[in-house]
């Protein structure tokens, strides 16, 4: 039997708590933190992180939901409540960092290389909001640890399986029946902390600075890359393989530009 899940939610007077709502929150709080205990290593001002941190949020959110509204097609998706895509909010919310760290006049890839490891920390807080949620789960499987999502978003009955993301179900189960799917959202959160792990070791790295952001690019591509092959997907369109994955393969290949672009030592660096 997989373990039933129930959406983190509560209702303190007219607003509504939910898990991903949490988790998104503290997500870019960690990485707030992370930022400015960074830069204050290295012996920068860790005060302009705050500001470059508050755009990053909106950027996100407006990148998410642009993302998502033209996933469906449908522009009245920018007003619904639910419908974040995480690429969307990635790149709305790095834009918008960068041209917050433009106005500071604080150096470009100081910030990246800083911002590589806050974004991996807060990823890993922040899909744990997913889950919460019952929302990007993954495909179904047979397996005591597997989790079924009987009020997820959408649930995962045969039915949703079938309609929602062209995933077939073995005869005679019923439309209705939840199934066991990958808890993918729980991996995702694992690798996400191991990003953050192995972008935390490395913060001495002798490199030019923003040679790190380099390695979360790559880092990151891997993580969507591998995950995307256990997501209940329905837009796998090149070769077997989700938009996500194709958009992992860019940042795979930009993280390895990255890191070659960034790989000498600049004269007077002391990370």
């Amino acid at each position: 039997m997989p373990i039933v899940h129930h959406p983190f939610s509560y209702g303190v007077g007219p607003l509504e708590i939910t898990g991903f709502g949490l988790a998104v929150l503290l997500g870019f709080v960690i990485g707030q933190i992370i930022g400015k205990r960074e830069l204050a290593r290295r012996g920068f001002d860790p005060e302009p992180v705050g500001d470059i941190v508050f755009a990053a949020v909106i950027g996100f959110l407006i990148g998410a939901k642009v993302y998502y509204a033209i996933l469906v097609g449908d522009a009245s998706a920018l007003l619904s409540r639910g419908g974040f895509v995480f690429w969307g909010g990635l790149t709305g919310g790095v834009l918008a960092g960068l041209w917050m760290t433009w106005r500071k006049g604080m150096p470009l890839m100081r910030i990246c290389d800083v911002g590589g490891i806050g974004i991996a920390a807060g990823y890993a807080v922040g899909r744990t909001g997913c889950f919460a949620v019952g929302d990007d789960y993954g495909r179904p499987w047979n397996s005591p640890f597997a989790v079924a999502f009987p009020e997820g978003a959408p649930p995962s009955t045969a039915a949703n399986m079938q309609a929602e993301f062209g995933i077939p179900v073995p005869e005679g189960v019923a439309p209705e029946a939840v199934l066991g799917v990958h808890p993918t959202q729980l991996y995702e959160t694992a690798l996400g902390f191991l990003m953050f792990a192995i972008l935390w070791r490395m913060r001495g790295h002798k490199h030019a600075e923003g040679w790190l952001f380099g390695v979360y690019l790559l880092l990151a591509g891997l993580e969507r890359f591998a995950v995307e092959f256990l997501r209940a997907k329905d837009d796998r369109f090149f070769a077997g393989l989700t938009l996500a994955q194709v958009i992992a393969l860019g940042m795979l290949a930009g993280g390895a530009v990255w890191m070659w672009a960034r790989r000498e030592k600049l004269p007077g660096l002391a990370l």
